[in-house]
């Protein structure tokens, strides 16, 4: 057999034969680095074969490397990656499987409630002959954004002057008035005395055990909670029962802390807020009562408040008597309250804030 005619890297300027030495010296792309090394060998006079041993590479791949910087220069170095194989499921095929994850599996006339895999890609299978293994599907739907999420939910509010009392609420948190200030009053409850599942660090396999509980025979206490905007900080009493006395002595407590200016008191529709004698001493004492639209607590800002406080406070405990239970959480509240700032910036870019969002109101 013939031997090859010997092939060599065309004459370079200095400036290019600079640059490729500077390659060869920084650069950290494996494919890039071998290349140049081969270029630069071929400048240097050495044939194909010796490259080739050099770089523990073929003459063949050598021979490829110059030609490809003959023809193309600087550009043949860069590694070109093939992709790899084909998808094999076009767009089509991952628009019907997505589609049909998410449609309820009653609908399209199965038996269940709800899709696994193996029903899905069953189903796929035998009704429209798309054949793709469980794993695959679980890829396909992971990369639409698609995922295994427990339902929600969620009352729609039927009061017919939503608009108004959202509107009036967002006002306040956004303009806070310059002749008192907002507090968002609720009731936290009831508080019984009971081991609650929570989270914490553990070896694994060995979380730590709660004791079982089928009869709470110390009674239940309930808790007023008041948050004020202006400093961020949550005020608190424990009572016995939430009725209209319990409150109106809770309103009055706001009044002794805060004895100048307008309190303005955000809270939900408990009927006890709406007490003739409640509203009667509110209006004499310079307090206003602003009630949330029906089924819509979520607009009163406390309530995230007491999401924190059941995390930190109750979550994984296991207190022996009320005592206890309301030491703790009077403790977790007045660390909250030495790290709190002014409250601002209420469910900021939601769809709350557009105009026509009217949640189901008759």
């Amino acid at each position: 057999m013939a031997r090859q005619p010997e092939v060599f890297v065309h004459e370079l300027e200095p400036e290019q034969a600079q640059r490729l030495v500077k390659i060869t010296r920084s650069t950290r792309d494996r494919v890039r680095l071998r290349r140049a090394g081969i270029v630069l060998a071929s400048v240097q006079g050495r044939s194909a074969g010796e490259i080739a041993v050099m770089f523990a590479a073929t003459e063949n791949y050598v021979r490829e490397v110059i030609h490809a910087f003959n023809q193309q220069g600087f550009a043949a170095l860069d590694p070109k990656w093939s992709g790899g194989r084909p998808a094999k499921f076009g767009p089509a095929a991952r628009e019907l499987l997505c589609r049909i994850a998410r449609s309820a599996p009653c609908e399209l006339g199965q038996p269940f409630t709800t899709w696994s895999l193996t029903k899905l890609v069953a189903y796929l299978r035998e009704h429209h002959r798309l054949a793709v293994s469980a794993e695959t599907a679980r890829r396909i739907l992971n990369k639409a954004g698609i995922s295994w999420q427990r339902t929600k939910t969620w009352k729609a509010s039927r009061d017919p002057d939503f608009a108004a009392k959202m509107a009036r609420i967002l006002n306040l948190y956004d303009h806070p008035p310059v002749d008192g200030r907002v507090i968002c009053v609720d009731e936290f409850g009831p508080l019984n005395l009971q081991p609650r599942p929570g989270h914490g660090w553990f070896r694994r396999g060995q979380p730590a055990r709660l004791r079982a509980t089928y009869n709470r025979h110390a009674g239940i206490r309930q808790m007023f909670a008041a948050l004020d905007l202006t400093s961020g900080q949550v005020f608190y009493r424990f009572r016995d029962r939430k009725r209209w006395p319990q409150f109106l002595d809770f309103c009055k407590q706001l009044r002794r802390r805060f004895p100048t200016g307008k309190l303005y008191l955000i809270c939900d529709n408990y009927k006890p807020h709406g007490k003739a004698e409640v509203t009667a001493w509110c209006t004499d004492h310079g307090i206003e009562l602003v009630y949330t639209p029906s089924n819509a607590s979520w607009l009163n800002w406390v309530e995230c408040e007491f999401t924190a406080l059941r995390y930190f406070a109750l979550d994984g405990s296991d207190y022996p008597s009320h005592a206890a239970q309301e030491a703790a959480i009077a403790g977790y509240l007045r660390w909250r309250n030495r790290h709190c700032h002014p409250k601002r910036h209420f469910a900021v870019g939601s769809k709350i804030r557009r105009p026509d969002y009217l949640p189901n109101v008759a």
